[in-house]
């Protein structure tokens, strides 16, 4: 599907978001590995997380939708997952396949993961190597690529693993094996990456000398997972850009994911002049919840940082477009990462900035972009690159076009936010 976007002259509403993908994926592994019931409400009608619960039925977990977005789950604890009879179908979600890698291998289930072409085309590396050292023996398309078939037959072996780079699915990976491990497996992390796992499963944690360390063992009681999901703050960061970029905007988002380590598009958003207002603060579960209001702002230059891209990844494609409109050059270093995601980012990211006509340089790990705040992007014929994030930059920055804009392939935006047009078209009116 195709999308036309017109530019619009205001930008006004509240917008209920989807649900948190990050914490609705966790949320369905935990409380498969939880000895009980779970009830989870606000649960993601986004694509990927049905992956997930695909995988865990496969397993043999009683998973029952119950009512609009509400799951109840069954959990049959660590010992009693159960060998699959069919291959686990990790559709386009690399979420699903390496966090249930770490599960698959520590339980000592024999599995066979399969992934859609996208998700077949990017490598499983990373994961493989610690989990083999673990003791599982993981089969692999050219050594690296989906699909993989994972058993073990040796004891599992806890491991000592400092972190190559700050990835929250490599940690979780890591330590979902751990679980199953009769001494402790420990991670150690020095740049922060998102802590939803260990926030969830209340893993113990030791802090020092700038490093944190996380533990996963059998020792660790793996609490009920009954909560409402916080609503998706990577979603959230669209129209935070949206109502910032445009002159005449007022947006409100309710119940919005706080977690400090996901957060980092608002400290960047804060630091470039964004009017943002935080209000209503409280929690759902392990993790804290406020409000956002959003209204236009004047821009200034940002540098993000290879420290900082950690905390802001999935959001670097819409902060690009925010620099587009700053007074001034900003620049992405250190996310050479991005290249590795559901397509090559930078370059789409490039292609994006290009076709507006925007005035930028590309590099093997980031962006200079020059902004000023009355820049008007050409109208554009947008490619997505089948990328959910791409598709919703785009059409974001296409709203400060003066002619209409199409973005291809559109619909790929089901993957994480499937009320995404809907949801431009209600701030439109």
């Amino acid at each position: 599907m195709d999308q036309n976007v017109e530019p619009t002259a205001k930008l006004k509403g509240n917008i209920e978001l989807p649900a948190d993908k990050s914490i609705s994926h966790r949320s369905v592994m935990f409380a498969s590995l939880h000895e009980g019931y779970s009830r989870i409400s606000n649960f993601s009608t986004a694509a990927d997380p049905y992956s997930t619960i695909g995988c865990m039925r496969g397993l043999g977990v009683d998973i029952r939708e119950v009512g609009d977005n509400v799951l109840e789950i069954n959990g049959v604890g660590r010992d009693g997952l159960q060998k699959p009879q069919n291959d686990l179908d990790c559709g386009n979600s690399g979420t699903t396949m390496r966090l249930l890698s770490g599960i698959i291998a520590g339980s000592g289930v024999t599995a066979r993961l399969i992934g859609d072409e996208s998700l077949s085309s990017r490598t499983m590396k990373r994961i493989i190597k610690p989990l083999t050292r673990m003791g599982a023996d993981i089969d692999a398309r050219e050594a690296d690529f989906a699909p993989l078939h994972i058993s073990r037959t040796c004891p599992l072996q806890a491991l000592h693993f400092p972190l190559p780079i700050p990835s929250a699915q490599l940690k979780s990976c890591v330590l979902l094996a751990g679980l199953f491990g009769e001494e402790p497996t420990q991670v150690i992390e020095t740049l922060p990456s998102r802590d939803h796992t260990e926030r969830l499963l209340e893993l113990p944690i030791q802090r020092e000398n700038g490093k944190k360390k996380i533990f996963a063992s059998r020792e660790v009681d793996i609490p009920e997972q009954s909560y409402r999901i916080p609503n998706d703050f990577s979603a959230a960061a669209f129209w935070l850009v949206a109502g910032a970029i445009h002159p005449d905007a007022e947006i409100l988002l309710p119940n919005v994911g706080m977690n400090p380590t996901r957060t980092g598009a608002l400290n960047i958003l804060e630091n470039m002049g964004a009017d943002i207002v935080i209000s209503n603060e409280h929690r759902e579960g392990a993790e804290p919840v406020a409000d956002l209001r959003v209204v236009s702002s004047a821009l200034t230059p940002f540098d993000i940082t290879e420290h900082i891209v950690p905390n802001c990844i999935d959001e670097l494609p819409v902060l690009a477009v925010a620099m587009l409109f700053a007074d001034g050059v900003s620049r992405i270093s250190g996310a050479e990462e991005l290249r590795h995601k559901e397509t090559d980012r930078l370059k789409a990211i490039a292609d994006m900035l290009d076709r507006a006509g925007a005035d930028f340089k590309e590099f093997k790990d980031g962006l200079e972009i020059t902004g000023r705040p009355d820049f008007t992007p050409r109208a554009a014929d947008y490619k997505s690159f089948d990328d959910h994030r791409i598709a919703m930059a785009a059409a974001v920055l296409a709203l400060r076009s003066n002619k209409t804009s199409r973005i291809r392939n559109a619909d790929c935006t089901a993957i994480s936010y499937p009320e995404f047009w809907k949801d431009l078209q209600l701030l439109t009116n």
